[in-house]
This record gives structure tokens, C-alpha cells and sequence, in this order.
């Protein structure tokens, strides 16, 4: 596909639509039209590579470099302050920790309690750790690996290259993020299948699910904190090359 002003104004809404939902997994600091800048930058790297092929549509193609030009972005800005890192952390040790003694999901009000917190605190802490929603390659590092970057591009880029090692261990870190998702308590199983499955909006999902939209929120930052730990769990500790998890949770 030749570069062409057409195709960048054809695909410039997919642009904004992966950046609204990108943003919506963020701080309050990053801001929409950084996203959309950087996203265009992708968009304009993969019309020029691109080469058509029946296994790879320009759409799909295009996607995975989008994603990818706008986490470089957000890497580059530092976006998520160690603070808030460090929350989210606690939440997920805690999350493991009472997984293995309950042999089972724990309540909010379990978790709580595991956290020497009330209820009201516990969720202003998920508030806090809001953000931590998109799965950088150094989450899941051990200490020793002194790993201090991410991975350019989203998990559903990596069908578009890689080595056969590569492509199965997508394959099986597909299916375990599966599992972990069917490991969740059904409210939060739910929130994150209307969200990504039916792509409602935070406050569609909380007329559904009859709370706020900040209730959502904080829903949906407890069942990330269970997915990453999950993961955790399962020895992802290192992934292949090309892989980024932003887009799975």
C-alpha cells in the first residue's frame, strides 16, 4: 500500500478509537492528543511497511503498530509514577497471599481485611492504583533481569512476525490469560466482558451493573490486580520478543 494522504485519512478514526481506549486505562495526566500524535506516527510507519498478504489484513496490521507507537509514547513520558506502582503491587501480594491460604478468589472485604484496611480505605487505594491496567514486559521480570524498558508492540501484533518459539508462547500466554479471566468472581468476570467483549463505556457498565461509574473503576483495577497475579502465578515471567501484554486486560 503506497503512502497516500487517503489511507491516513481512512484510518485516522481507528487512530482516535484505539486511543479512547487506551486513555480510558490511564491517569488523568496523559493526555488524548499525545496518544492520537503518536498513534498517527504508527499509522504512517505501517502504511509504508506494509505488504498484503491473505494472513495479514492492512486493518489488523495496522493495529498492532498504533498500540505500539502509543506505548512507546507512554513509556517515554513515564506516565505511571513508582507511587502508584507500588500500590498496585501491594494489592496483588495481598491478592496472592490470601489465594493461597483460601484456596480460592478472595471478597473485596477479605482483601481489606488482608491489607489492615476498611472497606472505605481499601477502595480509595484501588483508586489510587488506578492506571496500572496496561502489562508491561518489567512487571513480570525477575529482579535479577535489571529489565528497564517495555515491548513495542501489543499481543495481537505478533502474528505479524517472530520466530516459531515466539508464536507458541503467544499461543499459551493467550490461553492462561483465559484462564485467569475465568478465575474471577462473576461480577468482575462480567465487567470486563462488556467492556472489551460489547465495548460499553465505564458508565454503560455501571447502569448495567447498577454502580458508579467510579465503583466500575475500581472493579475493574481489583480484577486486573488478580489477572497480573494470576500470571504471575503461572511463571510468566519472561516474554518472547515482540510481545506486549497493553491490550489483554
Amino acid at each position: 500500500m503506497p503512502v497516500n494522504e487517503d489511507a491516513l485519512d481512512r484510518y485516522a478514526p481507528l487512530v482516535r478509537r484505539l486511543a479512547l481506549q487506551l486513555l480510558a486505562r490511564l491517569p488523568a495526566s496523559v493526555e488524548l492528543d499525545d496518544l492520537i500524535q503518536a498513534g498517527m506516527i504508527g499509522l504512517l510507519d505501517a502504511v509504508r511497511r506494509y505488504q498484503e498478504t491473505a494472513e495479514a489484513q492492512f486493518e489488523t496490521y495496522a493495529t498492532a503498530r498504533i498500540r505500539g507507537a502509543m506505548l512507546d509514547e507512554l513509556r517515554n513520558q513515564d506516565w505511571l509514577p513508582r507511587s502508584v506502582r507500588a500500590k498496585a503491587k501491594k494489592i496483588e501480594q495481598t491478592i496472592q497471599k490470601l489465594e493461597r491460604e483460601l484456596m480460592r478468589a478472595p471478597s473485596e472485604g477479605e482483601i481489606a481485611k488482608g491489607m489492615d484496611l476498611d472497606l472505605p480505605a481499601y477502595h480509595a487505594l484501588l483508586n489510587d492504583a488506578q492506571g496500572v491496567q496496561v502489562v508491561h514486559y518489567e512487571d513480570f521480570a525477575t529482579q535479577s533481569d535489571n529489565l528497564d524498558g517495555g515491548i513495542e508492540h501489543s499481543l495481537g501484533g505478533v502474528a505479524a512476525g517472530g520466530n516459531p518459539i515466539d508464536h507458541l508462547l503467544a499461543n499459551d500466554l493467550r490461553r492462561t490469560v483465559i484462564e485467569a479471566i475465568d478465575a474471577l468472581p462473576e461480577r468482575e468476570k462480567l465487567l470486563l466482558s462488556l467492556y472489551f467483549e460489547q465495548g460499553l463505556n465505564l458508565k454503560e457498565i455501571g447502569a448495567v451493573l447498577n454502580v458508579t461509574e467510579a465503583r466500575v473503576c475500581q472493579l475493574r483495577t481489583q480484577a486486573t490486580a488478580r489477572i497480573r497475579n494470576y500470571l504471575s502465578e503461572m511463571s510468566w515471567h519472561r516474554l518472547p520478543d515482540g510481545m506486549d501484554l497493553a491490550q489483554v486486560i
